[in-house]
């Protein structure tokens, strides 16, 4: 992935230096997807690096699959990107076809010594503490570079921040994982270490800082710039084919030479071209040496400052603004006219214009997008159906359109692709449209009235990934505020699903499958169907404890539904469990107003079944 996006920053800085005003429209629609993909990377490579190391080991197939991703956003990106028509070198156009076939043909790939890295950790955390071998363990914690007592301390507590960020959505069984993670960590340290080989890590950590700072001394000539005769933190290369770090350069010309400070040659041109070479060959010499890039880190932070301060530049004045309306009209043009071909690209196009900034979304609408975007959702081309329902769900996050989609007809559409589309993202970005839509109370009853809209959802709720999983969830939550809806969800099976989700470690929804089921809890049908449930009640019971927040509160709202009306069966369920009386008691200290309130009740409640039973609760 980083030799990809050096590729792209070599198309960028050619673009930018290029100082052409006007650009093709679908230059700068790539351009923008490509920004959103490679910031999407950084912060998942950012999450690798801060994360824990062993839970990371343990995601590897989901991270490669994540990676593989993104290279398949950038190809599509480039789809659009007319090479043709912008001012760059012959050398960055080969450089950017070759990245784009290799893109559009690679296969997920997934290292299989990670594999058997993850297999070994997973065998470790099953066995008994007394019975792994501690070479084994500390072999694997070798490999992801757990090699000290402070690699392991600060292990243990990346592990304990993941537990908080997993309780909402991994589940029970993820954060038992975790928690097992944990006690193989901290065991294993009492294992592998003793005080002498602590006393030796400080003496080693000392050692390689002194090492480091006498290396500082030692600096290769050609990596000294030849002006300061420092270390180069970013090398580059003047007209006259000579390299010097860019700050001495920039200094010297800066100040009135025109000259090479080297040969003496007069520059026929002032740009500074980035020496990637060397960069890489000096940032290893300080990698290999211990030596921090200080400067560079600066660059680094400045940099994410930047991006993070970078606004929306379609739409950011009233300039851009006109520019997306004659896109826009352009773009719809070819929707209505073009071939097949071309309106697969130009559905793509309205894809990612409409992807960021409200003015986008409103002027494709008023470009009159909409009725042909509905009517491309009946497109047997996969890529075409696929960009259509995206494009309508981010068209439909602005208030304005959802009023638009729905009075054009599209709810069936939507629902033909949700039930029956071609890919799984066109059938996940349908749902997501569904939720959008249901987000304005008459449509909640307007889709809930459309036969296979909810057994659809439930559908996806089955077969989906985690991000259509999630979606599915979110939708159906919206939809069952309408009571009708309610009867429907359970009706097509949702409730023994959702259930089964708060056990399954892959899913990821919890905090969503309990918020449909808190809500289902309030219909006659939902309540029977979710009293039917064994596993239940002690997964509630054990969310008390480890689940998020928002999960504690719809664990005790189902919980205090369960034992009013007559759910004596339920309550004497609780009470012969030694773990519910302890997490109630929790959180009606330590939990959230809402959930306090619940606990309490449900803690009188339960006093009042002990006290028929002449054993109340002390």
């Amino acid at each position: 992935m980083l030799r990809r996006i050096k590729v792209l920053t070599s198309l960028f800085e050619e673009i930018q230096e290029s100082n052409n005003p006007m650009l093709p429209p679908s230059s700068v629609l790539c351009l923008s997807e490509l920004f959103s993909v490679i910031r999407r990377v950084k912060s998942t490579m950012e999450g690798c690096k801060n994360g824990s190391s062993l839970w990371g080991l343990i995601q590897t197939e989901r991270l490669s699959n994540q990676f593989h991703v993104f290279v398949k956003e950038i190809a599509r990106a480039l789809d659009i990107l007319p090479l043709s028509l912008l001012t760059v070198t012959v050398d960055i156009k080969e450089q950017i076809e070759l990245l784009h076939r290799q893109a559009k043909r690679v296969e997920l790939y997934v290292d299989p010594k990670e594999i058997q890295t993850r297999d070994v950790l997973l065998t470790l955390m099953a066995s008994e503490k007394n019975m792994f071998d501690v070479e084994t363990v500390k072999h694997v914690f070798n490999s992801v570079g757990l090699k000290t007592v402070l690699d392991y301390e600060e292990e243990m507590s990346k592990l304990e921040d993941e537990v908080h960020k997993q309780a909402g959505t991994g589940g029970l069984i993820v954060v038992s994982n975790i928690n097992k993670l944990i006690s193989l960590v901290s065991y294993a340290k009492s294992m592998v270490f003793n005080e002498e080989s602590e006393e030796n890590d400080v003496r080693q950590v000392s050692g390689s800082v002194g090492k480091s700072t006498s290396a500082s001394f030692n600096v290769p000539d050609e990596f000294r710039c030849p002006i300061s005769l420092d270390l180069m933190k970013d090398p580059v290369i003047v007209a006259s084919g000579h390299t010097y770090d860019r700050s001495s350069i920039a200094q010297w010309i800066n100040t009135g030479h025109y000259t090479c400070p080297k040969s003496g040659q007069r520059l026929i041109h002032m740009a500074l071209i980035p020496n990637y070479a060397l960069k890489s060959l000096v940032h290893q010499w300080c990698q290999e040496n211990n030596i921090p890039l200080m400067e560079c880190s600066s660059n680094a932070e400045s940099e994410k400052k930047t991006c993070e301060k970078a606004v929306d530049h379609i739409s950011a004045t009233k300039v851009a603004i006109d520019s997306v309306k004659r896109t826009a009209e352009f773009v719809v043009g070819k929707l209505a006219m073009g071939s097949v071909d071309i309106q697969r690209q130009a559905a793509y196009e309205l894809r990612l214009l409409a992807k960021t900034g409200m003015d986008n979304r409103r002027i494709i609408a008023e470009a009159g997008a909409i009725p042909f975007l509905v009517t491309m959702l009946s497109s047997n081309d996969p890529r075409t159906q696929e960009n259509a329902v995206t494009a309508l769900l981010n068209l439909s996050i602005f208030d304005n359109n959802k009023v638009l989609i729905m009075a054009a007809g599209a709810i069936k559409n939507i629902v033909d692709v949700l039930e029956s589309g071609k890919t799984m993202e066109a059938r996940e970005n349908a749902a997501a449209a569904i939720f959008s839509l249901s987000m304005i109370d008459d449509f909640k009853v307007a889709i809930g009235a459309h036969s296979q809209a909810i057994p659809a959802l439930v559908g996806l709720l089955r077969e989906g990934t985690t991000t259509g999983k999630r979606d599915a969830a979110m939708a159906l939550c919206n939809l069952a505020l309408y009571n009708a809806n309610k009867l429907k969800t359970v009706a097509a099976g949702a409730v023994p699903l959702l259930i089964e989700l708060l056990m399954d470690d892959k899913a990821g929804i919890t905090d969503d499958a309990l918020g449909v089921l808190a809500l289902l809890l309030s219909c006659p049908q939902g309540l029977e169907a979710i009293k039917k449930s064994r596993p239940l009640v002690p997964l509630l019971i054990d969310l008390l404890r480890f689940g998020s927040a928002k999960g504690k509160e719809n664990s005790i709202t189902l919980l205090l539904g369960l034992c009013k009306d007559g759910g004596e069966e339920v309550a004497r369920r609780l009470l012969i469990n030694p773990r519910s009386i302890p997490s109630l008691q929790s959180l009606a200290t330590d939990g959230s107003p809402k959930a306090r309130r619940k606990a309490n009740a449900l803690l009188r409640l339960l006093n009042r079944y002990c006290s028929q039973s002449h054993n109340p609760i002390g």
